[in-house]
């Protein structure tokens, strides 16, 4: 199981996408990770497993997750990108992440008074 953290290659938050990081999203894909974290733009945001440049890829692809929801203030959005499967920019939280020996379980949990949250999970590949 592979993770890492890095400033966003694809994001519809109003700081856009990064594609100087192309050359590292494709060594995570190359090396078979399965998750990237971030906190790029004040928002939430979840993509599908993707590759590296973004086509959407079920069998090996990278779930990224975009969580900049802990900061001062939330921002708006931006172009939204391919694959972008959930967005939220009205809450603050935090995701707890939980690992397995197969897998993930990912959870949105918002500040205390607001319903939004999002469930997610993966299998390694």
């Amino acid at each position: 199981f592979r993770c890492a953290a890095c400033a966003a290659e694809r994001s519809g938050g109003s700081h856009g996408s990064d594609t100087s990081f192309q050359p590292f999203w494709q060594a995570l894909y190359n090396a078979n990770a399965e998750i990237v974290m971030n906190g790029h733009d004040h928002d939430y945001e979840r993509f599908g497993p993707q590759t590296a440049t973004g086509t959407a890829d079920a069998v090996r692809g990278l779930t990224e997750y975009i969580v900049g929801t802990g900061g001062k203030n939330l921002y708006s959005w931006g172009t939204i990108k391919a694959n972008s499967l959930v967005r939220n920019n009205a809450t603050f939280g935090v995701v707890s992440l939980t690992l397995h020996a197969t897998g993930w379980d990912a959870n949105f949990l918002p500040e205390a008074g607001k319903t939004f949250t999002d469930t997610s999970s993966g299998t390694c590949h």
